[in-house]
């Protein structure tokens, strides 16, 4: 490949544990995460000179972390775009090397979500501030996931997208986390009941939360956390695992406004973007690491990122092509369980950059053969409404 190597991934981690029962803090969490992610990589806290976090530890968290892990950041970024952060995380700390800002970034996420009982999903859309959410919006009474009901039923009325075609997603992560020992032990903690692998049938029986979306097309609650190691290329080629590349990126927000397609993504944005950076096409895809909140997600994203056109998605995942053995026909989807079935502690971005990297390196449990180029898109807010999109292209040499 010719792309321009000004970034890498030298490093990642995700606890293991999707239930802690309260005996750990966020904050520990990233942590312990950070430890073993400099450990992956073969560096040291000293090296770190870039923090970026996405607050979901606290307030001001920029100090906060930079006085826990004990470093002396030259850069502190502390977007937060929900679940997207860590991509919006990794493009900018590859232009922050680039620029020669800093020479090591860390990335950290830490959740204890179902610890905390925090609902994901079944609150209102907005908070309490005077913002157009809570102000025009939320009296209305709709929920998070009914917000991602009414993009299914729009694509289902728009394209006629068979309510099969949405839960062959949950089908195809299902069949992918029983291959993950993680996984299974995380359905298994949370009391998930007849953990198997599921059937389109399966899904579409399960019990209904929002129409037209059935409890398997929801992602799980969990706790969890992870660390990412992004390196320039002077330090990226002595530590102690190939370097994964980030070749390409994109950052975009989406909100309603007049005559608004609530089943386009911010993806139709940042995806161009990041594959024309790249200079490669979807079609080159091995691994797709698509954020997974509901099956509605991917599947309006993957037709977003250009895998097919808008609308024939809900052909074009039939008959079980995402699968990690069926690469030739379609990038393997969600290779770790996704959130639908390995885990969603509330912003799952970060878990989309670590299993993209253990593919790239030949370490994941539904490993797709000799896989070359990964795409991991973050999702945050929610689709039909405000929502964040992050797209990051990766890469090995």
């Amino acid at each position: 490949m010719n792309q321009k190597k000004e970034a890498a991934i030298v490093g990642v981690y995700e606890y293991p544990l999707r239930k802690v029962g309260g005996k750990l803090s966020p904050l520990q969490i990233k942590a312990a995460c950070a430890v073993e992610a400099l450990k992956d990589a073969g560096l040291a806290w000293s090296d770190v000179d870039g923090i970026y976090d996405a607050g979901e530890s606290g307030p001001m968290s920029g100090l906060t972390i930079s006085e826990y892990f004990s470093v002396n950041p030259s850069v502190i970024n502390t977007t937060n775009v929900g679940g997207s952060s860590y991509e919006f995380h990794s493009a900018q700390a590859r232009r922050d090397i680039m620029a020669g800002k800093g020479n090591v970034a860390l990335l950290t996420y830490g959740s204890t979500a179902h610890s905390s009982a925090f609902s994901i999903g079944t609150g209102s859309r907005g908070g309490n501030a005077l913002d157009p959410v809570s102000n025009i919006e939320s009296f209305s009474g709709m929920t998070l996931v009914s917000n991602y009901a009414m993009v299914a039923n729009r694509h289902m009325y728009d394209y006629g997208t068979k309510r099969e075609a949405m839960a062959e997603i949950s089908v195809v992560t299902r069949y992918h986390a029983m291959r993950n020992p993680q996984a299974v032990q995380a359905m298994k903690d949370l009391e998930f009941l007849d953990i198997r692998e599921t059937t389109i049938d399966d899904v579409l029986n399960s019990r209904l939360i929002a129409d037209p979306l059935r409890l398997l097309e929801c992602c799980m609650i969990s706790d969890g956390g992870g660390a990412v190691v992004i390196a320039s290329p002077e330090v990226a080629r002595d530590c102690r695992k190939k370097p994964i590349w980030i070749l390409g990126s994109g950052e975009a927000t989406r909100y309603p406004v007049r005559d608004t397609d609530i089943t386009c993504t911010a993806a139709v944005q940042t995806g161009p973007e990041a594959f024309d950076e790249a200079g490669i096409s979807p079609e080159e895809i091995d691994v797709a690491m698509i954020y997974d909140s509901f099956s509605i997600t991917v599947l309006t994203i993957l037709e977003d990122l250009g895998f097919c056109k808008k609308g024939e998605g809900g052909d074009w995942v039939a008959g079980g092509r995402l699968r990690y053995e069926k690469v030739s026909d379609g990038p393997a989807l969600n290779t770790d369980g996704g959130g639908l079935s390995s885990n969603h502690p509330g912003m799952r971005g970060i878990f989309l950059l670590i299993e993209s990297v253990r593919q790239l390196r030949g370490e994941s449990t539904s490993q797709v053969k000799e896989a070359k180029l990964a795409v991991a898109h973050g999702n945050g807010g929610m689709l039909g409404s405000r929502h964040s999109a992050g797209t990051i292209i990766m890469g090995v040499d």
